[in-house]
């Protein structure tokens, strides 16, 4: 009972949060309501859209890493659900395989390649280096325990949050973009089906356009050849989702300390970018439900979600997850916020990840199909930081608060889309950081350090 447990505001909290945004009505509050009269039926069919939604990154990070889909699958779903136990079933988040760490799983690949060792054998201690990854959320989730959100947020402000949401969506469009290319009037029927069903569809067909506009272009890519079922003739119906000899575990029957210690520096360094990407989620959740989830149940306590649900699934051979952005795009369109929602998503998830024809059906999803609901998505993920920008009214005639911006979006994109990365030496190892984390990284010193920074986290809690 407790895992579809109801996590609606009660009216007071309702009337707080309308304060709060400066609105004479809760968007937010309504669609929470609305859920909990659609139905079983109904609320299954929501799932199952939230499950499509993150399907195709999610796949794509095991596709590019050479990690299990099917262990990718399964960690996602338990992950999600140990986040929403942390979070007291109050935030509608699904966790799904970070793109953040591709970079650190490659160069570890590369690193264990001079040791003699192949991707299958290399791969096991980049998940160790992630799964220390994941428990440095718990040090900063104590810090804010400590401290207080308030304390810490001031690091975090609108200006600083605002530009990174941007800045995720906009790094993750070159992405969609490829996979559009891959053809174009699929991808584009895919777009049109989404724009028809939101904005013109009645009843449940407005609150389910991604999953919609994914079945609709994936038929039609069928019936034009485009779709390649080979592998799908060759999976099996029922299968155990991971390996382990492909887990972390199976470093330690011959480990090589100096690859484990190698990969921990090498990796270590991106979760400063994914949990700033946390924030930033976080505050695209809050924005969109117009309820301020850093506040109850905590920034503390995502972070730790987030952070067990990383270091869980680094163990077993399955990718780093991160609260996804795709998810708050469904959030976005759909208007039903409802945390059961996630969960329903979170346990199909589970369900599938014993399914390798299953996993199989799923990953022969057209690219372009893929670029078409995510060109949407991403885009999504940017107007919510722009909502969040204008929520907040951060003042862009002030001097510091532009370069502030400037530099987050700049730095973010232009890495992002120039050499990939920045690279330096610690001692043998090469660390690597993406353009997210150089971006994050700067907006954070830089709004520490100019005068002005006057943001109170109690007073604008947007």
């Amino acid at each position: 009972m407790i895992l579809f447990g109801s996590a609606v505001a009660s009216e007071k909290e309702h009337c707080y949060f309308c304060h709060i945004m400066g609105t004479k009505s809760s968007e937010g509050f309504n669609a929470i309501y609305d859920a909990r009269t659609l139905g079983v039926k109904k609320m299954g069919v929501l799932g199952l859209q939230h499950m499509f939604a993150m399907f195709g990154a999610t796949i794509l990070v095991p596709a590019l890493t050479g990690l299990s889909v099917s262990a990718t699958l399964l960690f996602a779903g338990i992950g999600t659900l140990l986040f929403h136990l942390l979070t007291k079933l109050k935030v509608p988040a699904f966790l799904g395989s970070s793109f953040a760490f591709i970079g650190g799983y490659a160069a570890v690949v590369t690193i264990g390649a001079s040791h003699g060792l192949d991707q299958a054998a290399s791969l096991p201690y980049a998940c160790i280096g992630v799964f220390c990854a994941g428990l440095l959320y718990f040090v900063l989730a104590a810090l804010i325990k400590a401290f207080g959100v308030s304390k810490v947020m001031r690091f975090f402000p609108p200006v600083v949050t605002g530009p990174i949401i941007i800045a995720i969506g906009l790094t993750l469009s070159g992405s969609a973009i490829n996979n559009c290319t891959a053809s174009w009037w699929v991808a584009i029927l895919a777009i049109a089906v989404i724009i028809v069903c939101n904005i013109w569809g009645k009843g449940m067909i407005r609150i389910i356009p991604i999953l919609v506009g994914v079945l609709v272009s994936y038929f039609a890519a069928m019936l034009a050849g485009q779709v390649d079922f080979s592998t799908v003739k060759e999976a099996a119906w029922i299968g155990f989702p991971f390996k382990m000899k492909d887990t972390a575990f199976a470093v330690f029957s011959n480990p090589d300390w100096g690859l484990v210690i190698t990969a921990i520096i090498t990796i270590l360094p991106i979760s400063l970018a994914t949990m700033m990407e946390h924030i930033g989620d976080m505050c695209a959740i809050s924005s969109t439900t117009g309820i301020n989830y850093l506040e109850d149940p905590g920034l503390h306590r995502t972070l730790m979600g987030d952070g067990l649900a990383t270091a869980l699934a680094s163990l077993f051979g399955a990718p780093a997850n991160t609260t996804y952005g795709e998810n708050t795009g469904v959030l976005n369109l759909t208007k039903v916020y409802d945390p059961r929602v996630i969960r329903i998503a979170a346990c199909l998830a589970i369900f599938f990840s014993f399914s390798p024809k299953f996993a199989a059906i799923i990953g022969a999803l057209p690219a372009a199909t893929i670029g078409g609901v995510s060109l949407v998505l991403y885009g999504m993920i940017s107007a919510v930081g722009v909502r969040n920008l204008i929520e907040n009214k951060v003042n862009f005639t002030e001097s510091r608060n532009v370069l502030v911006a400037a530099l987050i979006l700049v730095l973010a994109i232009g890495i992002n889309y120039g050499p990939g990365s920045i690279s330096f030496a610690v001692g043998k190892a090469t660390i690597n950081l993406s353009g997210l984390a150089v971006a994050a990284l700067a907006g954070i010193i830089l709004n520490a350090i100019l005068p002005g920074n006057d943001y109170n986290f109690d007073k604008k809690a947007e």
